[in-house]
């Protein structure tokens, strides 16, 4: 069965730093890429960080380049992102996601998704 569930979200002051984790089950992590994409409110669903099955390969938004690192544990089936210097236009519902190929920035591209974790940053 696949799962992934996000961890991590919450309020967070503008400046400050949160860590989201995705936590996979051994089928889902064993199968390749992995990315975090967020949908704020009113908006479309758009890339935020994306890594290869090895993590020797990352992309990243330009809106969050310098600022956000994501990384992966394969041994435990993780993947992470690191947010710091966080902005309030990084409120959103962030979302950890499985690709197999295909351009890492396209969410048509990815297959399995978990349901999410709020984050909210206050000015």
């Amino acid at each position: 069965q696949v799962q992934l569930e996000e961890s991590g979200g919450g309020l967070v002051q503008a400046g400050g730093s949160l860590r989201l984790s995705c936590a996979a089950s051994a089928r889902t992590f064993s199968n390749g890429g992995m990315g975090w994409f967020r949908q704020a409110p009113g908006k479309e669903r758009e890339f935020v960080a994306g890594i290869s099955w090895s993590g020797g390969r990352t992309w990243y938004a330009d809106s969050v380049k310098g600022r956000f690192t994501i990384s992966r544990d394969n041994a435990k089936n993780m993947v992470y992102l690191q947010m710091n210097i966080v902005a309030p236009e990084d409120t959103a519902v962030y979302y950890c996601a499985t690709r197999l190929n295909g351009d890492p920035t396209n969410s048509a591209n990815y297959r399995y998704w978990g349901l999410g974790t709020q984050v909210t940053v206050s000015s």
